[in-house]
């Protein structure tokens, strides 16, 4: 039998996934019947809808005060585009008091704020073979384009940290050329200071194969700067997994308007930018932001967090039996 967590995960995959449901379940070698039952088990009660137990089993000693629930609500509608997730981890940060992602789900579905999954996962093939271990050590790189009403198709060229998933830096170009590579790569060697310390290595540097990043300019400048630089395969682009993810996210948001002017895309960019490294809650950095990440904050947080859901279950307890004592 499946546990909970690998039903969510086939969810994930299959809403992520470029392929019809049809030939997505049949690549997982699973049953049609099977996965639509998963699925409106999720959409009924959050991740605990795909637990394997009875109703009579729950344990009441954790329920939640309907004052917390109250304040759920009014939460989340003053913070309406954070999922539910996003606003667990919102309330335990700022509010001092633990609730899970499928409590918030719940509460957010009972009220009918909630008409679809707010769930989204980047699939396995997302992950890096070797996994970074620290900041500064792999950069990933790519561009992404936007047309801007009047004046043409215009290119992001951005820098992203593997290990933390920050955006050092970015530059919106006219053109994909190894001189724009060139240029965004030199802008985060300069924010990082990593231009004039002395340090035992550069990062490395991680990009597809268009023209750009195979150029013979680029690599004498790489050879230049001692950056070591890898290539995804062809065809096979799981490697660039983490910026393309985000590409996708940011272009989500900030391909809601219409732009008449380079500078009002640049200000939309810079405006997700900030709120993507120092306010998003990012589900595979543990829910911190990738700024808590890059800055070294995690441990920290993650720490706070374990005391604030400590107190909260002891509190939820003792008020619970007192009310049924």
């Amino acid at each position: 039998m499946r546990s909970a967590s690998e039903k969510l995960a086939i969810i994930r995959l299959v809403e992520d996934s470029e392929l019809s449901v049809r030939r997505t379940l049949a690549e997982l070698k699973i049953s049609r019947s099977s996965f639509y039952r998963w699925y409106r088990a999720y959409e009924r009660g959050g991740f605990e809808g795909l637990e394997s137990h009875s109703r009579a089993s729950r344990q009441h000693w954790n329920k939640i005060p309907d004052s917390v629930r109250d304040q759920v609500l009014e939460i989340a509608l003053d913070q309406a585009e954070m999922t539910p997730r996003e606003l667990a981890w919102h309330i335990t940060d700022t509010r001092d008091y633990f609730i899970s992602e499928s409590s918030v789900y719940r509460i957010l579905k009972a009220h009918d704020q909630i008409t679809s999954p707010q769930f989204i996962v980047m699939s396995a093939a997302d992950s890096f073979r070797n996994p970074t271990h620290e900041v500064h050590e792999l950069w990933q790189t790519d561009f992404t384009y936007f047309r801007i009403v009047g004046w043409g198709w215009y290119f992001l060229s951005t820098i992203l940290d593997d290990y933390s998933r920050y955006i050092i830096c970015w530059r919106l170009t006219t053109t994909m050329a190894a001189s724009d590579v060139t240029a965004t790569l030199t802008d985060a060697l300069q924010v990082t200071g990593l231009k004039q310390a002395r340090v035992h290595h550069k990062p490395r540097l991680l990009s597809d194969n268009g023209p750009c990043y195979i150029s013979g300019e680029l690599k004498r400048w790489l050879a230049e700067q001692q950056i070591e630089h890898t290539r995804g395969a062809p065809y096979h682009p799981m490697t660039q997994g983490k910026i393309e993810r985000y590409h996708r996210s940011m272009k989500n948001v900030v391909k809601l308007e219409n732009y008449y002017y380079p500078w009002e895309l640049e200000q939309a960019i810079a405006n997700w930018v900030q709120h993507y490294n120092h306010e998003r809650y990012h589900e595979s950095l543990d829910n911190v932001t990738p700024a808590d990440v890059y800055h070294g904050r995690q441990e920290e947080i993650l720490v706070q967090r374990a005391i604030i859901k400590s107190r909260t279950m002891n509190q939820r307890k003792v008020q619970n039996l007192r009310l049924a004592g």
